[in-house]
């Protein structure tokens, strides 16, 4: 199994900058590729980013430019460089990775930002 906790959320002003990070344990060599999901008021978790095990990323049209997704393998943590940070922004923001042949899904707990003067 795998296991992510994450950090780094917080208050921002508009334009500022924070730093998510997300470390796994457990099974980290089974973990496929790793990701950032967000969740306002409601019921759906929208994608921010994801990055495959060879370093190959996708974002969210509405990020693109702005949000930076690195991991490293070996340690089993993934971060999201966030950038020119926008009101809209401010969400939950949650790691999860795939992980094993059946490429289960693992979430970390959440953490807040609120992007706000």
């Amino acid at each position: 199994q795998v296991q992510l906790v994450e950090s780094g959320g917080g208050l921002v002003q508009p334009g500022g900058s924070l730093r998510l990070s997300c470390a796994a344990s457990g099974s980290i060599s089974s973990i496929n590729s790793m990701g950032w999901n967000r969740q306002t008021p409601g019921p759906e978790r929208e994608l921010v980013a994801a990055i495959t095990s060879g370093g190959s990323s996708n974002y969210a049209d509405s990020v693109k430019g702005r949000f930076t997704i690195s991991r490293d393998n070996a340690k089993g943590t993934v971060h999201l460089q966030m950038n020119n940070l926008k009101p809209e922004d401010t969400a939950v923001y949650y790691c999860w990775a795939r992980w094993g042949k059946a490429n289960f899904r693992a979430w970390g707990q959440g953490t807040q930002v609120t992007v706000s003067s």
